[in-house]
């Protein structure tokens, strides 16, 4: 066998361990998604002191793998495209603006359909070769994080000023530190031609995630689970 076709042949197999590394977690993922719709670290206890306000702020996008998903997503976009700091910004400044349109009791609907669209989107931005300008991700990551920000708030609704003030500093601190680790441990490590391979190799990963949370997202729309 000649070194051309050594080549291929580890080209090839890393292609099936990628493929395969996508359906797995894929499936792994939706499995986890299923049963999973609001992501409340209390259960469905409202915070009622500082304390409890701020660590159900740090655990939601955390505990949440749709949330936590999309914010590795910016993250990751944000260290390979052009000016992309902004991305992650325009995300957490949208988040909270989300959750205060939820707590001001402002009508946004398909929220679970518009996180778990978010997460596809993203994945799929990760795998183009030709993404579009930053500006226009920008804008998107800002709408995402409406919806993100929203679907925050219903752990919250309710709650009194001081629980609810530790809430949205939590969740919003929480989200810049994960975006900036992603962000900073992916400019260090990823530069010229590893960037697409690996940003295409997560945005299939991300991609299958986003699969399973709008299949979740839609049958639970259909099929709604009966509350009490």
């Amino acid at each position: 066998m000649n070194q051309s076709d050594n080549l291929g042949f580890f080209r090839t197999k890393t292609v099936f361990n990628q493929l395969g590394l996508y359906f797995s977690v894929s499936l792994g993922l939706l499995l986890m998604a299923l049963p999973a719709s609001a992501h409340h670290m209390m259960g469905e206890k409202v915070p009622t002191d500082f304390f409890q306000g701020f660590m159900s702020g740090i655990a939601h996008p955390l505990i949440g793998f749709d949330h936590f998903a999309f914010i590795f997503s910016v993250g990751l976009l944000a260290a390979i495209q052009q000016r992309g700091i902004f991305i992650p910004i325009a995300f957490v400044v949208a988040s909270m603006l989300g959750a205060g349109a939820h707590l001001a009791t402002f009508n946004l609907s398909g929220v679970e359909l518009g996180v778990s669209a978010s997460v596809l989107l993203f994945g799929i931005l990760l795998t183009l070769k030709n993404r579009p300008n930053t500006a226009t991700i920008v804008g998107l990551s800002a709408i995402a994080g409406l919806f993100h920000g929203y679907a925050y708030g219903e752990s919250i609704f309710g709650a009194e000023t001081t629980p609810l003030f530790a809430y949205l500093l939590g969740f919003t601190l929480i989200q810049l530190a994960v975006a900036m680790m992603v962000f900073g441990l992916s400019k260090k490590f990823l530069s010229g031609e590893a960037q697409l391979p690996i940003g295409r190799s997560a945005g299939l990963v991300l991609s299958g995630m986003g699969l399973a949370f709008l299949a979740s997202a839609i049958a639970n729309v259909i099929f709604p689970l009966p509350k009490g």
